[in-house]
């Protein structure tokens, strides 16, 4: 499948749950999240080097439509509800249409 849309966002955890912030937005690949769709060719958790409290987020859409459609479900709202206790801070988000790249990834890195 090729991404169509996609978007990174930047979101700063309360001191100290940077890693509690990160996990929490790997569930959303689980079985019934949003991340699980076939319409979602792109979920990538990262942390900062430099500040463990930063969590970066980059997702990859077959299209935008899919994209809300899927937010709006009920495992993604209950999913941001559950990152927005752990927030500092607004997210800071950018859009972005993918021109052309490489994804490959393995196991979770630990």
């Amino acid at each position: 499948m090729i991404v169509h849309h996609g978007f990174q966002a930047t979101l700063t955890a309360l001191p100290g749950r940077g890693g509690e912030l990160a996990e929490l937005l790997l569930t959303g690949m689980d079985e019934g999240g949003a991340a699980a769709s076939e319409h979602c060719v792109v979920y990538l958790v990262s942390r900062s080097a430099s500040d463990p409290d930063v969590v970066h987020i980059t997702e990859g859409w077959t299209s935008e439509e899919e994209h809300e459609r899927l937010f709006r479900g009920e495992a993604a709202q209950a999913l941001v509800s559950r990152i927005s206790g752990l927030l500092a801070g607004e997210p800071v988000r950018t859009d972005y249409v993918p021109v052309r790249g490489k994804a490959a990834f393995g196991p979770a890195a630990a």
